[in-house]
């Protein structure tokens, strides 16, 4: 029998063989073209402080779950900095109560929005009702869970935040965690619809190169130590926003907005990552905690003794994960 230990050793020897195939000289493969990449074609960026950028994004909880039916709570959060220093935050927060129901031989998702606080409803739920054989949600061959309603939630109302923050002039850039590029039904309509103060930048990529790299690491290789962007298309770039940072991000939209993200990409924290990406993330992120105390709220209040009941009648994957 081989020990972990051994195995390990097997398993890093045969990553270091798939890293060191990769040619540094690669070509990116992007939505069916080839791109070269030329050490020429990098643009430096140079600082400003001058402009104020607003960051969104989003956060989720599942609180019950019996199938056919799914309750979650969604945080929105939009942070404003200028010159590095805070001058306003939104929170928009709601619950999401998505249901499954036969439609003309077809099970399609439905969906309720409860808003807190007097919060205006950043999305209309006829935009949630969707097949659960819609090509945009299901997983392979299966229908899609009903919790990928929820991630719809959750990403039409970050971008119609950012359209409304956008139409009131409360910001003069705006930038999203991730990217503009559409993945859901209904989500291009929106996104066409976002005014050009509107950018994204995406922690990760999910593109390759033609070598089947990672164009990130490909752009650390051949890009210079000093702040960069390289133009892909019209309006999407590569980039690099702190000279000693080992990160290089996708950005999608104005290039005009990265002058003014340098400053904030300083935090030894997340080198070359713009603080106020961070600062929301944790701003609208839900936590286990809160994710518990809340569905510990509303399973014990006696009104719902029905549906804590109706739920225990469908909880056996719980009770299996909790043996062990």
């Amino acid at each position: 029998m081989i020990k972990w230990v051994d195995m390990q050793e097997l398993i890093s020897e045969e990553i270091k063989n798939i890293i060191s195939s990769y040619n540094s000289q690669d070509k990116l493969f992007f939505k069916n073209n080839i791109i070269d990449l030329n050490k020429n074609n990098f643009i430096g960026i140079n600082p400003d402080n001058s402009k104020s950028v607003t960051f969104i994004d989003g956060g989720q909880a599942e609180i019950i779950n019996s199938g056919n039916f799914s309750l979650n709570f969604i945080k929105i959060a939009a942070v404003k900095f200028k010159d590095n220093k805070k001058e306003g935050f939104i929170k928009n927060e709601f619950y999401l109560l998505t249901y499954a129901k036969n439609h003309n031989n077809d099970l399609y998702y439905y969906s309720k929005i409860f808003t807190l606080n007097n919060n205006q409803k950043l999305i209309q739920e006829n935009l949630l009702t969707i097949s659960s054989n819609d090509k945009t949600i299901k997983e392979g061959i299966n229908r899609a869970p009903i919790q990928k309603v929820t991630n719809m939630a959750r990403r039409f109302a970050e971008l119609n935040l950012a359209k409304q923050l956008s139409q009131q002039n409360y910001s003069d850039h705006i930038l999203l965690d991730g990217t503009l590029e559409p993945s859901f039904n209904g989500e291009e309509e929106i996104i066409q619809s976002l005014p050009k103060n509107i950018s994204s930048l995406a922690k990760s990529s999910s593109l390759f190169t033609e070598d089947g790299g990672n164009p990130n690491n490909i752009f650390s290789k051949i890009g210079p130590e000093e702040i960069w962007y390289y133009h892909i298309t019209n309006n999407i770039s590569f980039v690099k926003l702190h000279n000693k940072s080992k990160h290089v991000f996708r950005f999608e939209g104005n290039n005009e907005i990265l002058k003014y993200l340098i400053s904030q990409s300083q935090d030894p924290i997340f080198l070359g990552y713009p603080y106020g990406l961070i600062f929301v993330d944790r701003m609208a992120r839900v936590t286990n905690q809160e994710k518990d105390s809340l569905r510990m709220s509303f399973l014990l209040n006696k009104k719902n003794k029905e549906i804590a009941e109706h739920l225990n009648s469908n909880n056996a994957h719980d009770i299996l994960d909790n043996i062990f």
